[in-house]
């Protein structure tokens, strides 16, 4: 694959959703025009569309989650790959298309850890040594999260940020496994939220206790794997 196609490729998706500005749109036209393969994945895009309008029911997303997607201000621009975004669109798309959306307070997790999928929201501090991260959360919330290095148990931390959740602050910890990002929010035992561990529409839910915080991981990462870093968290 080209260097212009690796450009290209993610602007596909955005271009099908009637996203691009009208420069963009016509630098994409151009290049597919000329290019076989990248016209081939744009028609293999479209039909996909046409197929899961066509065949899927329709669910409307419920108001809370609609307000937990819309985006927050970030202190921190983070760049992601194009399959992180990629996969956030597609995912955000599932939740509301697809049945068994996650009850009351569940969603809010999902839908935080989508969210911040997008492009900068993931983290505010960005560092995989705990020594950093730990101390930026300092003056910021009314509680000082613990922060572990997972590293030698497969999870690699990226960072953290403040999220938005029941009314107040909260820590989120970024870690990421292979190409899967893992959120992990941490609270007070006594302010967190009701939610219950899960799979929701491909997204895992764990949760633990430890030295009187509640943390809730969420990730797409596979369930026995997801559970590796608890166990982690909980040993170390």
């Amino acid at each position: 694959m080209s260097r212009e196609c690796e450009q290209m490729r993610p602007l596909l998706h955005a271009d099908l959703d009637g996203e691009l500005d009208a420069v963009s749109s016509a630098s994409l036209a151009a290049h597919v025009a000329e290019c076989p393969d990248c016209a081939r994945e744009q028609a293999d895009l479209a039909r996909l569309q046409t197929q899961l309008r066509a065949e899927l029911p329709y669910h409307s997303a419920p108001a809370s989650l609609r307000r937990a997607l819309t985006p927050r201000p970030s202190t921190q621009r983070w760049r992601l790959p194009a399959t992180f975004v990629a996969g956030a669109m597609a995912a955000s798309v599932a939740l509301m298309l697809l049945p068994g959306a996650p009850p009351a307070g569940d969603d809010a997790l999902i839908a935080s850890h989508l969210r911040a999928l997008q492009p900068g929201h993931l983290m505010d501090v960005a560092s995989n040594d705990q020594h950093n991260v730990k101390p930026w959360f300092d003056g910021r919330l009314d509680y000082s999260p613990p922060v572990k290095d997972l590293s030698a148990d497969g999870f690699v931390l990226d960072g953290g940020r403040l999220d938005y959740m029941d009314g107040r602050a909260v820590a989120a910890l970024v870690y990421h496994r292979r190409l899967h990002v893992i959120d992990v929010y941490v609270w007070p035992q006594a302010q967190a939220p009701k939610a219950k561990e899960g799979e929701y529409n491909g997204y895992n839910v764990l949760r633990w206790t430890q030295d009187g915080f509640v943390f809730w991981a969420v990730s797409d990462l596979n369930v026995d794997e997801l559970d590796l870093l608890r166990k982690g968290w909980l040993a170390s």
